[in-house]
């Protein structure tokens, strides 16, 4: 589940704007879709649906974040040292 990702097929339009993130800033952004992709992935795995509608999280977080900042973040999920609650 936490391994490399393959993005979804299809087309990747710019992440919409987030009324939450108004800031030219995106850092929050970027780290709360990494978290609602993986928490998305969670439940639907856990309730045996498809984790389609995961999909819009996972291609925005892999627009705004580094990608050094996404494997960390892996890594440390894999480690069980990741700070954010999943």
């Amino acid at each position: 589940m936490f391994g490399i990702e393959k993005p979804p097929k299809g087309r990747w339009p710019t992440p919409p704007f987030d009324p939450r993130f108004p800031n030219q800033n995106q850092t929050r952004n970027c780290y709360q879709n990494f978290l609602d992709y993986h928490r998305c992935m969670k439940n639907m795995n856990r309730r045996g649906k498809s984790t389609h509608p995961c999909d819009y999280y996972f291609r925005v977080f892999h627009s705004l974040c580094p990608m050094s900042w996404v494997q960390r973040w892996t890594e440390q999920i894999k480690d069980g040292t990741f700070a954010g609650k999943i």
